[in-house]
Protein backbone atom coordinates (compact mmCIF):
# COMPACT_ATOMS: atom_id res chain seq x y z
CA UNK A 1 0.00 0.00 0.00
CA UNK A 2 1.22 3.59 -0.76
CA UNK A 3 2.59 5.30 2.33
CA UNK A 4 0.41 8.11 1.79
CA UNK A 5 -2.56 6.25 1.27
CA UNK A 6 -1.94 4.20 4.59
CA UNK A 7 -1.22 7.74 6.08
CA UNK A 8 -4.67 8.36 5.02
CA UNK A 9 -6.61 5.94 6.44
CA UNK A 10 -4.93 5.95 9.66
CA UNK A 11 -6.13 9.40 10.31
CA UNK A 12 -9.99 8.47 9.11
CA UNK A 13 -8.93 5.49 12.11
CA UNK A 14 -8.29 8.48 14.30
CA UNK A 15 -11.01 10.93 13.47
CA UNK A 16 -13.49 8.17 13.67
CA UNK A 17 -12.04 6.92 17.19
CA UNK A 18 -11.41 10.57 18.61
CA UNK A 19 -15.90 10.89 17.30
CA UNK A 20 -16.80 7.50 18.99
CA UNK A 21 -14.48 8.72 21.93
CA UNK A 22 -16.72 12.55 22.12
CA UNK A 23 -19.96 10.63 21.89
CA UNK A 24 -19.13 8.22 24.75
CA UNK A 25 -17.72 10.94 26.50
CA UNK A 26 -20.93 12.80 26.34
CA UNK A 27 -23.49 9.84 26.95
CA UNK A 28 -21.48 9.34 30.70
CA UNK A 29 -22.95 12.63 31.46
CA UNK A 30 -26.66 12.79 32.75
CA UNK A 31 -29.29 13.60 30.44
CA UNK A 32 -31.51 15.45 30.86
CA UNK A 33 -36.00 15.37 30.04
CA UNK A 34 -38.40 18.02 29.85
CA UNK A 35 -41.86 17.54 29.68
CA UNK A 36 -45.23 19.92 30.35
CA UNK A 37 -46.40 23.16 29.62
CA UNK A 38 -45.39 26.90 29.19
CA UNK A 39 -43.52 27.17 32.75
CA UNK A 40 -40.75 24.88 31.07
CA UNK A 41 -41.19 24.84 27.12
CA UNK A 42 -37.89 26.42 25.71
CA UNK A 43 -39.04 27.07 22.69
CA UNK A 44 -40.98 24.43 20.93
CA UNK A 45 -43.89 26.06 20.28
CA UNK A 46 -41.64 28.38 17.62
CA UNK A 47 -41.84 25.47 15.04
CA UNK A 48 -45.53 25.70 15.34
CA UNK A 49 -48.57 27.46 14.02
CA UNK A 50 -49.92 28.27 17.13
CA UNK A 51 -51.18 31.47 19.52
CA UNK A 52 -49.19 29.99 22.41
CA UNK A 53 -45.79 31.79 21.59
CA UNK A 54 -43.21 33.78 22.85
CA UNK A 55 -41.33 34.75 19.70
CA UNK A 56 -41.52 37.71 19.81
CA UNK A 57 -39.86 41.04 22.60
CA UNK A 58 -39.65 41.97 24.94
CA UNK A 59 -39.73 37.90 25.98
CA UNK A 60 -35.74 37.32 25.97
CA UNK A 61 -34.82 40.63 27.24
CA UNK A 62 -32.52 38.82 29.53
CA UNK A 63 -31.65 35.72 28.00
CA UNK A 64 -27.66 35.87 27.27
CA UNK A 65 -28.54 37.37 23.65
CA UNK A 66 -30.65 39.42 24.67
CA UNK A 67 -34.25 37.98 22.21
CA UNK A 68 -36.43 35.76 22.42
CA UNK A 69 -36.25 32.10 22.57
CA UNK A 70 -39.32 30.90 23.03
CA UNK A 71 -39.56 30.97 26.75
CA UNK A 72 -42.05 32.59 28.45
CA UNK A 73 -39.93 34.70 30.63
CA UNK A 74 -37.38 37.59 30.69
CA UNK A 75 -34.33 35.35 30.87
CA UNK A 76 -33.43 31.84 31.79
CA UNK A 77 -36.26 29.47 33.06
CA UNK A 78 -36.47 26.74 35.40
CA UNK A 79 -35.24 23.84 33.06
CA UNK A 80 -32.23 26.36 32.30
CA UNK A 81 -31.15 26.82 35.89
CA UNK A 82 -31.41 22.97 36.58
CA UNK A 83 -29.02 22.51 33.92
CA UNK A 84 -26.81 25.10 35.42
CA UNK A 85 -26.52 23.28 38.81
CA UNK A 86 -25.75 19.82 36.75
CA UNK A 87 -23.20 21.79 35.10
CA UNK A 88 -24.73 21.30 31.82
CA UNK A 89 -25.56 23.06 28.80
CA UNK A 90 -29.66 23.78 28.08
CA UNK A 91 -31.53 21.42 26.29
CA UNK A 92 -32.64 21.62 22.97
CA UNK A 93 -36.21 21.57 22.44
CA UNK A 94 -37.41 18.13 20.65
CA UNK A 95 -38.44 20.15 17.56
CA UNK A 96 -35.35 22.36 17.08
CA UNK A 97 -33.22 20.70 13.99
CA UNK A 98 -30.50 21.73 15.93
CA UNK A 99 -30.85 18.37 17.93
CA UNK A 100 -29.18 16.06 16.44
CA UNK A 101 -25.38 13.83 17.23
CA UNK A 102 -24.28 14.60 20.31
CA UNK A 103 -26.76 17.55 21.19
CA UNK A 104 -28.90 14.74 21.34
CA UNK A 105 -26.64 12.96 24.39
CA UNK A 106 -27.46 15.99 26.58
CA UNK A 107 -31.20 14.94 26.81
CA UNK A 108 -34.49 17.05 25.24
CA UNK A 109 -37.01 19.46 26.10
CA UNK A 110 -40.64 18.34 24.62
CA UNK A 111 -42.80 20.60 26.48
CA UNK A 112 -44.99 22.92 24.96
CA UNK A 113 -46.83 26.00 26.07
CA UNK A 114 -50.64 25.66 26.50
CA UNK A 115 -50.45 21.57 27.26
CA UNK A 116 -52.05 20.34 30.15
CA UNK A 117 -52.94 16.64 31.73
CA UNK A 118 -56.44 16.56 29.33
CA UNK A 119 -56.08 16.31 25.80
CA UNK A 120 -59.08 19.32 25.23
CA UNK A 121 -56.90 21.59 27.58
CA UNK A 122 -55.79 24.54 25.70
CA UNK A 123 -57.83 23.53 22.78
CA UNK A 124 -58.09 27.40 22.42
CA UNK A 125 -54.09 27.59 20.66
CA UNK A 126 -55.14 24.76 18.51
CA UNK A 127 -51.37 23.27 17.12
CA UNK A 128 -49.91 22.14 20.71
CA UNK A 129 -47.67 18.98 21.75
CA UNK A 130 -49.78 17.34 23.83
CA UNK A 131 -48.80 15.04 26.84
CA UNK A 132 -49.19 12.09 24.82
CA UNK A 133 -47.60 13.21 21.71
CA UNK A 134 -44.42 14.26 23.98
CA UNK A 135 -44.38 10.74 25.45
CA UNK A 136 -44.50 9.38 21.74
CA UNK A 137 -41.50 12.02 21.07
CA UNK A 138 -39.71 10.61 23.72
CA UNK A 139 -39.71 7.21 22.44
CA UNK A 140 -38.76 8.49 18.92
CA UNK A 141 -35.97 10.29 20.30
CA UNK A 142 -34.91 6.88 21.52
CA UNK A 143 -34.88 5.39 18.67
CA UNK A 144 -32.38 8.52 17.62
CA UNK A 145 -29.92 7.54 20.12
CA UNK A 146 -30.15 4.00 19.85
CA UNK A 147 -28.78 4.53 16.09
CA UNK A 148 -26.17 6.56 17.51
CA UNK A 149 -24.86 4.80 20.43
CA UNK A 150 -26.50 1.37 19.94
CA UNK A 151 -29.84 -0.03 22.13
CA UNK A 152 -27.98 -0.45 25.59
CA UNK A 153 -26.17 2.67 25.56
CA UNK A 154 -29.53 4.45 24.63
CA UNK A 155 -31.42 2.66 27.56
CA UNK A 156 -28.61 3.22 30.14
CA UNK A 157 -28.63 7.02 29.41
CA UNK A 158 -32.44 7.56 29.55
CA UNK A 159 -32.54 4.97 33.29
CA UNK A 160 -30.06 7.38 34.21
CA UNK A 161 -31.11 10.47 33.60
CA UNK A 162 -33.11 13.52 35.55
CA UNK A 163 -36.71 14.10 34.28
CA UNK A 164 -38.74 16.90 35.05
CA UNK A 165 -42.65 17.12 34.70
CA UNK A 166 -44.91 20.01 34.69
CA UNK A 167 -48.67 19.75 34.52
CA UNK A 168 -52.16 20.87 35.95
CA UNK A 169 -52.28 24.41 35.88
CA UNK A 170 -53.44 24.72 32.26
CA UNK A 171 -56.33 22.27 33.37
CA UNK A 172 -58.11 24.49 35.54
CA UNK A 173 -56.81 28.25 34.01
CA UNK A 174 -57.56 27.01 30.44
CA UNK A 175 -59.98 24.30 30.58
CA UNK A 176 -62.27 24.20 33.81
CA UNK A 177 -62.09 28.32 34.73
CA UNK A 178 -61.60 29.33 31.04
CA UNK A 179 -65.25 30.58 30.72
CA UNK A 180 -68.19 30.35 32.68
CA UNK A 181 -69.82 27.44 32.49
CA UNK A 182 -67.41 25.41 30.70
CA UNK A 183 -67.69 22.08 29.32
CA UNK A 184 -65.71 20.74 32.31
CA UNK A 185 -67.14 22.16 35.04
CA UNK A 186 -70.84 21.74 33.77
CA UNK A 187 -69.36 17.84 34.11
CA UNK A 188 -67.59 18.16 37.05
CA UNK A 189 -67.83 19.70 40.07
CA UNK A 190 -64.43 20.62 41.53
CA UNK A 191 -63.54 17.60 43.59
CA UNK A 192 -64.51 15.50 41.14
CA UNK A 193 -62.30 17.07 38.30
CA UNK A 194 -59.53 17.05 40.54
CA UNK A 195 -59.71 13.38 40.99
CA UNK A 196 -60.45 13.06 37.22
CA UNK A 197 -56.97 14.94 36.20
CA UNK A 198 -55.05 12.93 39.46
CA UNK A 199 -56.41 9.53 37.85
CA UNK A 200 -54.87 10.60 34.54
CA UNK A 201 -51.85 12.00 35.70
CA UNK A 202 -50.98 9.10 37.25
CA UNK A 203 -51.48 7.21 34.16
CA UNK A 204 -49.21 9.55 32.24
CA UNK A 205 -46.17 9.29 35.11
CA UNK A 206 -46.70 5.58 35.15
CA UNK A 207 -46.13 5.39 30.80
CA UNK A 208 -43.01 7.72 31.82
CA UNK A 209 -41.68 4.72 34.01
CA UNK A 210 -42.52 2.44 31.44
CA UNK A 211 -40.59 4.28 29.02
CA UNK A 212 -37.30 4.12 31.29
CA UNK A 213 -37.45 7.21 33.59
CA UNK A 214 -36.18 6.36 36.71
CA UNK A 215 -35.62 10.08 38.36
CA UNK A 216 -38.67 11.78 37.85
CA UNK A 217 -39.43 15.36 39.38
CA UNK A 218 -43.39 16.03 39.38
CA UNK A 219 -44.44 19.51 40.13
CA UNK A 220 -47.53 20.75 41.39
CA UNK A 221 -49.29 23.54 40.33
CA UNK A 222 -48.62 26.79 41.96
CA UNK A 223 -51.11 29.38 44.03
CA UNK A 224 -53.29 29.56 40.52
CA UNK A 225 -55.31 32.83 42.02
CA UNK A 226 -52.58 34.76 42.71
CA UNK A 227 -50.97 35.39 39.06
CA UNK A 228 -51.65 38.96 37.90
CA UNK A 229 -53.78 37.52 35.35
CA UNK A 230 -56.38 35.87 37.27
CA UNK A 231 -56.06 38.76 39.77
CA UNK A 232 -57.14 41.01 36.86
CA UNK A 233 -59.91 38.63 36.11
CA UNK A 234 -61.23 37.67 39.91
CA UNK A 235 -60.05 40.00 42.20
CA UNK A 236 -61.19 43.30 43.73
CA UNK A 237 -58.89 43.58 46.30
CA UNK A 238 -55.81 42.38 45.14
CA UNK A 239 -56.20 39.02 47.40
CA UNK A 240 -55.96 35.78 45.40
CA UNK A 241 -58.67 34.30 43.71
CA UNK A 242 -60.09 32.04 45.72
CA UNK A 243 -62.16 29.60 43.18
CA UNK A 244 -58.33 28.95 42.36
CA UNK A 245 -56.55 28.46 45.44
CA UNK A 246 -59.35 25.76 46.50
CA UNK A 247 -58.33 24.19 42.90
CA UNK A 248 -54.70 24.50 43.65
CA UNK A 249 -55.43 23.28 47.46
CA UNK A 250 -57.25 20.10 46.11
CA UNK A 251 -54.76 18.85 43.45
CA UNK A 252 -51.39 19.19 45.19
CA UNK A 253 -51.96 16.96 47.87
CA UNK A 254 -53.50 14.26 45.50
CA UNK A 255 -50.18 14.47 43.24
CA UNK A 256 -48.04 13.72 46.37
CA UNK A 257 -50.93 10.53 47.42
CA UNK A 258 -49.93 9.29 43.89
CA UNK A 259 -46.74 9.45 43.62
CA UNK A 260 -46.42 7.74 46.93
CA UNK A 261 -48.71 4.98 45.74
CA UNK A 262 -46.40 4.76 42.19
CA UNK A 263 -43.38 4.53 44.80
CA UNK A 264 -44.57 2.07 46.49
CA UNK A 265 -45.57 0.12 43.63
CA UNK A 266 -42.38 0.28 42.20
CA UNK A 267 -40.81 -0.33 45.40
CA UNK A 268 -37.65 2.46 44.93
CA UNK A 269 -38.52 6.28 44.79
CA UNK A 270 -38.39 7.05 41.11
CA UNK A 271 -40.91 9.71 41.53
CA UNK A 272 -40.58 13.14 43.98
CA UNK A 273 -42.98 15.80 44.24
CA UNK A 274 -41.69 19.29 44.33
CA UNK A 275 -44.17 21.51 46.39
CA UNK A 276 -44.45 24.55 43.46
CA UNK A 277 -47.55 25.80 45.56
CA UNK A 278 -45.53 26.35 48.43
CA UNK A 279 -42.30 27.86 46.74
CA UNK A 280 -43.93 30.44 44.69
CA UNK A 281 -46.49 31.51 47.98
CA UNK A 282 -42.85 32.05 49.95
CA UNK A 283 -42.76 35.26 48.08
CA UNK A 284 -46.10 36.01 47.07
CA UNK A 285 -46.93 36.26 50.58
CA UNK A 286 -44.00 38.19 51.34
CA UNK A 287 -42.37 39.37 48.27
CA UNK A 288 -40.11 42.35 49.89
CA UNK A 289 -38.43 39.32 52.18
CA UNK A 290 -36.91 38.17 48.45
CA UNK A 291 -36.18 41.37 47.35
CA UNK A 292 -39.07 41.89 45.28
CA UNK A 293 -41.01 45.43 45.45
CA UNK A 294 -44.35 43.21 44.24
CA UNK A 295 -45.83 40.39 43.29
CA UNK A 296 -49.12 41.32 42.17
CA UNK A 297 -48.24 43.33 38.97
CA UNK A 298 -46.46 41.77 35.90
CA UNK A 299 -43.61 43.05 34.52
CA UNK A 300 -44.68 43.02 31.19
CA UNK A 301 -48.28 43.53 30.31
CA UNK A 302 -51.52 45.44 30.55
CA UNK A 303 -54.47 46.99 32.27
CA UNK A 304 -55.28 46.13 36.13
CA UNK A 305 -51.75 44.17 37.66
CA UNK A 306 -50.52 44.01 34.17
CA UNK A 307 -52.69 40.72 33.50
CA UNK A 308 -54.52 41.09 30.59
CA UNK A 309 -53.79 40.14 27.65
CA UNK A 310 -49.93 39.39 26.19
CA UNK A 311 -46.78 40.58 26.84
CA UNK A 312 -45.98 42.05 23.50
CA UNK A 313 -43.95 44.85 22.35
CA UNK A 314 -46.86 47.60 23.37
CA UNK A 315 -47.20 46.61 26.66
CA UNK A 316 -46.25 48.37 30.13
CA UNK A 317 -42.48 47.18 30.94
CA UNK A 318 -41.00 47.28 34.03
CA UNK A 319 -37.10 48.79 33.97
CA UNK A 320 -36.18 46.38 36.27
CA UNK A 321 -37.12 42.40 35.83
CA UNK A 322 -34.80 41.61 39.42
CA UNK A 323 -37.15 43.41 41.47
CA UNK A 324 -40.73 41.94 40.08
CA UNK A 325 -41.81 37.91 40.68
CA UNK A 326 -43.80 37.94 37.50
CA UNK A 327 -42.90 38.66 34.75
CA UNK A 328 -46.03 38.26 32.49
CA UNK A 329 -49.73 37.45 33.51
CA UNK A 330 -48.44 33.98 34.32
CA UNK A 331 -45.09 33.48 34.75
CA UNK A 332 -42.23 33.91 36.94
CA UNK A 333 -39.28 36.04 35.92
CA UNK A 334 -36.08 34.51 35.88
CA UNK A 335 -34.97 35.65 39.16
CA UNK A 336 -38.18 34.24 40.77
CA UNK A 337 -37.76 31.08 38.84
CA UNK A 338 -34.15 31.03 40.81
CA UNK A 339 -35.69 30.83 44.17
CA UNK A 340 -37.93 27.89 42.74
CA UNK A 341 -35.01 25.78 41.76
CA UNK A 342 -33.03 27.04 44.56
CA UNK A 343 -35.78 24.77 46.61
CA UNK A 344 -35.97 21.79 44.12
CA UNK A 345 -31.97 21.91 44.93
CA UNK A 346 -32.22 22.47 48.85
CA UNK A 347 -35.33 22.82 49.91
CA UNK A 348 -36.83 20.41 53.33
CA UNK A 349 -39.53 17.82 52.63
CA UNK A 350 -42.01 20.19 53.21
CA UNK A 351 -41.26 21.52 49.66
CA UNK A 352 -39.66 18.12 48.13
CA UNK A 353 -40.89 15.12 48.80
CA UNK A 354 -39.61 12.39 49.32
CA UNK A 355 -36.19 13.96 48.80
CA UNK A 356 -34.44 16.88 47.29
CA UNK A 357 -32.59 17.39 44.05
CA UNK A 358 -29.04 17.73 46.15
CA UNK A 359 -30.23 14.41 47.84
CA UNK A 360 -30.81 12.46 45.32
CA UNK A 361 -27.51 13.33 43.19
CA UNK A 362 -25.80 12.44 45.83
CA UNK A 363 -27.20 9.03 46.40
CA UNK A 364 -26.66 8.87 42.13
CA UNK A 365 -22.99 9.45 42.46
CA UNK A 366 -22.46 7.25 45.69
CA UNK A 367 -23.91 4.45 43.56
CA UNK A 368 -21.84 5.23 40.29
Amino acid sequence: MHPSLLLLLLLCSLVCFLALGTLCAVSDARAFFIFGDSLVDNGNNNYLATTARADAPPYGIDYPTHRPTGRFSNGLNIPDIISEYLGAESTLPYLSPELQGEKLLVGANFASAGIGILNDTGIQFVNIIRISRQLLYFEEYQERVSALLGEDQAKKLVNQALVLITLGGNDFVNNYYLVPYSVRSREFALPDYVQFIIFEYKKILTRLYDLGARRVIVTGTGPLGCVPAELALRSRDGSCAAELMKAADLFNPQLVHIVRDLNSQIGSDVFTVANAQRMHFDYISNPQAYGFVTAKVACCGQGPYNGLGLCTPASNLCPNRDIYAFWDPFHPTERANRIIVGQIMNGSPDYMHPMNLSTILAMDNAKA
